[in-house]
């Protein structure tokens, strides 16, 4: 009996122990592959022996979900990794995916990955891989997915590819592969995704057996100098939804039955090749079709109106070829359309007043065709459009009442039309970032309500029959370019508008006048009683004014001692995340005027105070908005206290009561990176100020994507960038937000100004911070680097408006740069000016994020090419945004 109860005990144990010895064997098998490569981040930190955690719970570690436990998924993506991807992987014995993309892992394809015996997908993308591609490659039998994207192969694509039957996946896109592409498609069946783009030195016609692949999805050549006809066995494609051969050589016409075989096609780019013929006449009878883009190609003929059957179609895209004959009518009223691109074609016909069922229509581009016919109240019922660029055509008569009146419309094209009668008033799209309307017939009046318009930055009304005075209430606005000239317009010209402005912006205009114009304005001097009784009721005025200042001030006074008072016996909460050794009472003693630092900023003034062991600290004192519960306020400081980057200033400690935060921040010697600017004699070499610019650049990437929780500054000014001893920057203020609650912060910051040219311009409709606006603040700042001057002086017009009238308008781009800088350093400056101008885009969406930023800053340091600026790119930034 006993023998029969013990049996089954040791079985139980001989169990756990080949799963305790097999789980400890994959760890091991993980911390060898550990130790043979960097990880500079220490981002595989919880990969340890000593770690509480099983193995299967280590960073990037996907496991099997049954007893016994074992890796089936190895995903280190983006982790910063290099060195050499050892063998020892492989001994994982269900190792079926391997992810090692977006790494820096330098050496040839790792062929010995293949005895990887059950590995289906190996993504090594985006490393620093080298080499040719081996006929070896066809040891990975059972690969389903290979991408090898984004790397630095070169070299034939090899046949030895044709033995991967099993293959989903082919990613050999982004490299620098040359010669012809063989015809080993034939046996690869299964494959779904086909990517060979962006090879610039393959010379090849697109195979013939590519059309055998039954499941293609996706099939993607763009850009790999493909040239010769496409080969009509493109038409087996069934399963085919995306196809992309732009940017090639192709020649000859689109097969005739392409389009109407292909049924499930979602997207379809020719674009950027020298196809040329009729397009077929079967271009929508498969009613799959979403995405059609065939621009930039020398097509010529018709397209049909059989594209109105497409119900699923978003996209069309035509622009840059030589169609002619009326443009399909029935596209304008497509229920899911979002896209019509057809610019610079001998388009004709009408926009007809169904355009109004497009309810998901965003774009519409149809520049430099013959369209001719009135502008249909139905385009102002699509609430959806954010674009209508219509220039060079025969468009005529009034335009409707409602033609701005989308709420997210950002840009209006209707230059060189015959377009004729008044503006209307404009009140709706306070989103409008340009406007366009030259060379028409309008008359009447510039309407006011422009200048309502929060975010209008170019407006282009030359060429015109209008009349009258230019509205006053464009003063409010930051255009960077605006231009009034050969119209009847009379009177003053406000003068922010002729600061910084070509005279022949206004020219043509011969009643116009203005400081700085051929014609100055003569006012009448004003009678003396006027001017008598003007200053009696000013001194009167003063008079009043001096008394009550002196009573506020005395009601100030006696208010501040009470509340010092106070503060000096009131209950104070403190907590210190370094040993300070300091007191409430030294710090409130400490905080004098004589230690106040500069002049109160908006969340605060800072003093500099001198602790009992002689170090010095900032401190910042905050009103106590109350909102905060002390225990939310300690863990909101203490969330920012974790902050550990060389780039953002280190949160020391804070004191509170029930009115004032005293924030504890490191003391640093050099100031603000404000102030160092506003000095007459400042003079900071270029390499210094590109230092600073990284620096800045690198805190706000930390903060935005590195740091957990994510955090935004919501206040990046130069006066909130603070200078070590070696110019090392540091952020500072930053999400005060956290700290004072979101309510009080809008309030305090509106006390500001919402008009501060740090801000972006979307600040003025939408509260809701976002990357984009500190994206844009930092654009502002670097622009103060480049130009040597303050971005907000005391004259009208601010660093962004003046840096881009200078830009946009006269290509003055070397005019924008500090004299003080030196020449040899003009390549790296108008690289950086380049890329503040990207940050300070109008249109949140064109500017980059952080990450990209501090790259292109820090290629900056070793960039020997001389420098060109792309004008195309400013020129859009002013004409179409």
């Amino acid at each position: 009996m006993a023998t029969t109860c013990t049996f089954p005990l040791f079985l139980s144990l001989i169990s756990t122990f080949l799963i305790l010895s097999s789980s400890s064997s994959e760890a091991d098998i993980l911390l060898t592959f550990k130790a043979s490569i960097k990880d500079s981040k220490n981002s595989l930190s919880s990969w340890s022996n000593s770690s509480l955690t099983h193995f299967c719970e280590w960073t990037g570690i996907t496991c099997t979900t049954t007893t016994p436990l074992s890796v089936t998924s190895l995903n280190l993506q983006s982790l910063n990794l290099s060195g050499e991807i050892p063998s020892s992987i492989c001994e994982l014995p269900n190792l079926s995916q391997l992810n090692l993309a977006e790494n820096l892992f330098n050496q040839p394809i790792p062929l010995h990955l293949s005895q990887c015996t059950s590995l289906e997908t190996l993504n090594l993308s985006n490393n620093l891989i080298w080499g040719t591609v081996l006929n070896q490659i066809s040891q990975f039998g059972s690969l389903k997915v290979l991408d090898l994207s984004k790397n630095h192969l070169e070299g034939n694509i090899p046949q030895g590819i044709g033995s991967l039957s099993n293959l989903q996946v082919l990613n050999l896109g982004s490299n620098l592969l040359s010669g012809s592409v063989p015809s080993i498609f034939g046996n690869l069946t299964e494959l779904a995704v086909l990517d060979l783009s962006q090879n610039s030195n393959l010379v090849s016609e697109i195979p013939t057996d590519i059309g055998k692949l039954v499941k293609l999805e996706k099939l993607f050549l763009q850009g790999s100098g493909f040239h010769g006809e496409l080969p009509e066995s493109l038409v087996g494609l069934q399963s085919l939804t995306v196809l992309d051969l732009s940017q090639n050589n192709l020649t000859g016409r689109v097969p005739q039955t392409l389009c109407s075989s292909l049924q499930n096609l979602v997207s379809f780019d020719v674009s950027e090749n020298r196809l040329s013929g009729p397009f077929p006449n079967g271009i929508c009878t498969g009613k799959g079709l979403i995405n059609l883009s065939l621009h930039t190609n020398v097509f010529n003929g018709s397209v049909p109106n059989s594209i109105s059957e497409c119900l699923k179609l978003e996209r069309f895209e035509v622009q840059n070829n030589l169609f002619s004959g009326d443009f399909p009518v029935g596209l304008w009223s497509l229920p899911k359309i979002k896209l019509l691109r057809a610019e610079n074609n001998r388009f004709s016909g009408e926009i007809p007043d169904s355009v109004s069922m497009a309810a998901q229509l965003e774009q519409v581009q149809i520049d430099n065709n013959s369209f001719s016919s009135k502008i249909p109240q139905g385009l102002g019922l699509v609430k959806s459009l954010y674009r209508f660029s219509a220039s060079l055509n025969g468009l005529y008569g009034e335009l409707p009442p409602n033609f701005c009146d989308s709420p997210v419309m950002s840009i209006v094209n209707l230059s060189r039309n015959s377009l004729s009668g008044r503006i209307p008033e404009v009140k709706k799209c306070r989103k409008l970032v340009s406007l366009s309307l030259a060379g028409n017939s309008l008359n009447g009046n510039i309407p006011s309500s422009l200048g309502e318009l929060p975010v209008l930055t170019y407006l282009d009304l030359s060429d015109n029959k209008l009349t009258g005075p230019i509205p006053q209430a464009l003063q409010n606005l930051k255009l960077a370019l605006f231009n009034v000239s050969s119209n009847q317009l009379s009177g003053r010209v406000p003068y922010s508008l002729i600061s910084g402005l070509p005279a022949s912006f206004l020219q043509g205009n011969p009643d116009l006048c203005g400081p700085g114009l051929i014609n100055p304005c003569s006012d009448d001097q004003p009678k003396h009683r006027s001017f008598d009784l003007t200053i009696l009721t000013c001194a009167l005025i003063s008079i009043a004014f001096a008394v009550g200042t002196f009573i506020v001030a005395g009601g100030f006074i006696a208010y501040h001692r009470y509340r010092k008072q106070r503060t000096q016996v009131g209950i104070w909460r403190s907590v210190f995340f370094y040993p300070l050794r300091v007191t409430e009472h030294d710090l409130v003693m400490g905080m004098d005027e004589k230690s106040a630092a500069g002049s109160a900023g908006v969340f605060g003034r800072v003093y500099i105070v001198s602790l009992p062991s002689g170090e010095l600290v900032a401190v910042k004192k905050l009103v106590n908005f109350g909102v905060q519960s002390s225990k939310t306020l300690k863990a909101e400081i203490k969330t920012l206290a974790k902050i550990r980057h060389k780039n953002v200033v280190k949160v020391l400690g804070f004191c509170h009561s029930d009115d004032s935060i005293f924030l504890i921040y490191e003391f640093l010697q050099k100031g603000s990176l404000g102030d160092l600017i506003s000095r007459p004699d400042f003079n900071l070499q270029w390499n210094v100020r590109l230092k600073i610019a990284i620096g800045v650049a690198q805190g706000l990437g930390y903060l935005h994507k590195d740091y957990v929780p994510h955090l935004l500054h919501r206040n990046v000014k130069s006066k909130n960038i603070l200078l070590d001893a070696d110019f090392q920057p540091k952020l500072t203020d930053f999400a005060l937000d956290r700290i004072v609650g979101e309510a009080a912060f809008q309030s305090t910051m509106a006390s500001e100004s919402a008009l501060s040219c740090y801000n972006a311009p979307e600040y003025k409709y939408s509260k809701k911070a976002t990357e984009q606006m500190d994206v844009y603040s930092f654009g502002v700042v670097l622009l103060e680097l480049v130009t040597g001057r303050q971005a907000e002086p005391s004259e009208s017009l601010d660093i962004v408006k003046w840096v881009r009238r200078k830009v946009n308008i006269t290509k003055g781009a070397v005019q924008v740069i500090d004299p003080k800088i030196t020449n040899s350093s003009q390549q790296e400056v108008l690289g950086a000016l380049e890329i503040a101008l990207h940050c300070t885009s109008v249109m949140p969406e064109k500017r980059p994020p952080m990450s990209e930023v501090v790259r292109s800053l820090q290629s900056l340091d070793s960039r020997t090419d001389s420098a060109v600026i792309d004008f195309s790119t400013f020129e859009e930034h002013s004409a179409s945004v």
